[in-house]
């Protein structure tokens, strides 16, 4: 004897979804190419235009109202010694920008290396307390710089 028959589900012409496509080793790159580039471009012109020369930047707000140094002052400076090759005068204008330098290049090292080799995308979200440290930091930086035994830290 046949066992009783279940009633077959309706067909509803949905057809099951695709496993997703792996993107393209093209389109996995663009991602952090494009962020290389725009700094890239960055680094590029403020390498050109030279910041030491009065009329081509604005000047910091916080400096011309109260005469202090926030943690950017110096940064283009920085940067454009950073751009030109010159680490020592780059780490006189601001000692902090250039660790963010080298801090973003291994970032995006990493970033290209994992986009390359197809790996998952990284989070670039930090937990609360980092920002609270990040922030931390950069405060103690700004308030050493001011003082007179910081002085070596000022631009």
């Amino acid at each position: 004897m046949d066992a009783p028959r279940t009633p077959a589900a309706p067909f509803t012409g949905a057809v099951p979804p695709a496993p997703p496509v792996p993107a393209s080793r093209v389109r996995r790159l663009a991602s952090p190419a494009l962020w290389l580039v725009s700094a890239t471009a960055a680094f590029a012109y403020v390498g050109a235009v030279d910041p030491n020369e009065p009329g081509h930047y604005p000047v910091c707000p916080l400096f011309r109202v109260t005469g202090i140094l926030c943690p950017g002052c110096g940064g283009l400076r920085s940067a454009h010694a950073f751009a030109h090759g010159d680490l020592i005068t780059a780490f006189g204008a601001n000692a902090l920008a250039v660790i963010g330098y080298f801090v973003f290049a291994g970032v995006m090292a990493g970033w290209l290396f994992r986009a390359w080799r197809g790996a998952p995308t990284p989070r670039f979200a930090l937990p609360a307390p980092y920002w609270w440290a990040l922030a931390g930091v950069a405060l103690v930086f700004s308030v050493v710089r001011n003082l007179p035994f910081g002085s070596v830290l000022a631009p």
